[in-house]
């Protein structure tokens, strides 16, 4: 029987994972501005500056030439799940350096279902 419900979960997960498509992507360029939370303190994990960068794009007017609108995190209830979605998906190690040092580029593809993100894959644009 335990055999039985491992097998049934494991098949309910895979069908999950399949069902995540491309619900969105965005390029964006991250500044000085994103590297700071709205109190001043400096961030410190890739998740953190990801989310700032939405956060002052759709939230406080910020932006820098490069940056793209996306259809997912102009959502306050959506940025705060940037941390999940990452840990979820993937993110280029290269990018992870890149987006704590700031000044790079990088392209961000948003996964899930209908409206429901559930990973999230970044890479630098090179």
């Amino acid at each position: 029987m335990k055999r039985l419900l491992t097998a049934l979960a494991l098949i309910t997960a895979a069908t999950a994972a399949q069902a995540d498509g491309l619900i969105g992507s965005y390029v964006a360029y991250i500044g000085q501005d994103d590297l700071y939370n709205s109190k001043g303190a400096r961030l410190s994990e890739p998740w953190q500056i990801l989310r700032q960068d939405r956060a002052n794009y759709h939230r406080f007017g910020i932006s820098q030439p490069g940056d793209e609108w996306d259809p997912y995190f102009g959502s306050v209830d959506n940025r705060a799940a940037m941390e999940r979605m990452i840990m979820n998906g993937y993110i280029e190690p290269s990018a992870a350096r890149a987006l704590v040092q700031g000044g790079a580029t990088v392209f961000v593809r948003i996964y899930g279902n209908g409206n429901t993100g559930r990973s999230v894959e970044v890479t630098v644009v090179r």
